[in-house]
């Protein structure tokens, strides 16, 4: 009898795990659902209420400097060790293979094509995507969101359009500051400390550099601020359960914001790197 049980209770547990397999998979596939639904509800809305002049420009311009206030610093202060850090280890490569006058194109493709949109999504996920959720899932166990669709009024065109038009607007000024601020600390770092004479660090980094990759890094940028906005409003509008509740969605939105941009930035390098590869020069 007791190899029967155990077989039954192998069994047993096996069916179990299916089950919630297959529930994680289908409720992350309806909250996929959802996630779209938001995004292209946003995106139209937007353009119906500037057709119509009714935009939230007012909530807009607030929304987007309370997003320059709670990012700007940060991203100064994560350009800065970024660009000494990739100066320093690509240089020890570079010195190595005597190849000093190349330090200006790696340090520079590095920061622009790969460090500054990541650095501009994770800020943009972590801080921006915290106070978004946080804000829509106070209003949401307020029951502010429930009030509005009992006026009448949509909570996508009075909350979700006017945050989603402010990160896709400070998204890509926050990508051009993390540039500028990592080129010059790697070129303060390379001609201070690792003897690389001017002329030769902006040559190389003039003559592998092109207008495309700065483009791809601005689009890149604009794309993860967008992801940010979608998956922060939608966890704060489904917040529920009290100021547990609300903690989770800020915590869920950080986290899926991030992994979300870790896993659209490997296909975007993909497809750029295909068609768009590095030139030689």
């Amino acid at each position: 009898m007791a190899p029967v049980t155990r077989e039954r209770s192998s069994a047993s547990a096996i069916r179990i795990v299916r089950r919630n397999f297959s529930a994680t998979i289908l409720s992350s596939l309806r909250t996929f659902g959802r996630a779209v639904d938001i995004a292209r509800e946003s995106v139209f809305g937007a353009l119906g209420d500037i057709a119509r002049g009714r935009f939230q420009w007012r909530e807009a311009v607030l929304q987007a400097w309370r997003l320059v206030t709670v990012t700007a610093i940060p991203a100064v202060l994560i350009a800065i060790p970024f660009g000494v850090i990739v100066s320093v280890q690509v240089g020890n490569l570079i010195h190595t293979l005597g190849a000093d006058s190349l330090l200006g194109a790696t340090g520079g493709l590095g920061v622009i094509k790969q460090g500054a949109p990541l650095a501009t999504g994770f800020l943009l996920g972590g801080a921006g995507a915290a106070a978004i959720a946080a804000d829509l899932g106070a209003r949401t166990i307020r029951e502010e969101i429930d009030a509005l669709n009992t006026m009448g009024i949509s909570p996508i065109h009075r909350l979700v359009i006017p945050r989603l038009a402010a990160m896709l607007f400070v998204a890509p000024l926050l990508n051009i500051l993390i540039i500028f601020v990592g080129i010059v600390a790697g070129y303060a770092v390379a001609v201070g400390g690792q003897n690389v004479t001017p002329g030769s660090y902006w040559a190389t980094f003039g003559s592998f550099t092109t207008t495309a990759d700065v483009w791809v890094s601005l689009l890149k940028a604009v794309l993860f601020g967008f992801i940010v906005v979608v998956v922060a409003c939608q966890r704060g509008l489904e917040a529920k359960g009290g100021p547990r509740g609300v903690a989770d969605a800020v915590n869920a939105a950080v986290v899926l914001s991030v992994v979300s941009i870790v896993v659209v930035n490997l296909g975007i390098t993909q497809v750029t790197e295909m068609f768009l590869p590095t030139r030689l020069v």
